[in-house]
């Protein structure tokens, strides 16, 4: 039991860690943005918005599983696009490496959440 929420937590951790230069809209993650993905700054603040807002939701998944599966399907959704953007950029499985490690956590931990 204690598990999970700590998993939830270390991968909300990690995410609000990600999505702050998104969402303050940091230069330097903008260009990241732009010239490693093609996509716009626009773009990178809804994504780090997503992101942020999923984590708070994982933060809650001690309130519930509700919370857990809202969270992890606004992550995941951001996740699987920067899987995707990451392999057709040409960076391959190295290059993606930390989204498929937290979309795997948080599939699991989704997966938990249907359990009776």
């Amino acid at each position: 039991m204690m598990l999970k929420h700590l998993s939830n937590g270390y991968v909300a951790k990690e995410m609000i860690n990600s999505s702050l230069p998104k969402v303050k809209n940091d230069e330097q993650a903008a260009q990241q943005f732009k010239n490693g993905f093609n996509l716009s700054r626009n773009a990178m603040r809804v994504a780090g918005f997503f992101e942020l807002i999923g984590s708070i939701f994982l933060l809650m998944s001690v309130f519930g599983k509700k919370f857990v599966r809202i969270g992890t399907v606004m992550i995941n959704i951001i996740l699987g696009v920067a899987i995707f953007k990451h392999l057709k950029a040409g960076h391959g499985l190295k290059g993606s490496k930390s989204a498929l490690k937290f979309f795997g956590l948080n599939t699991v931990n989704f997966m938990e959440t249907l359990r009776k």
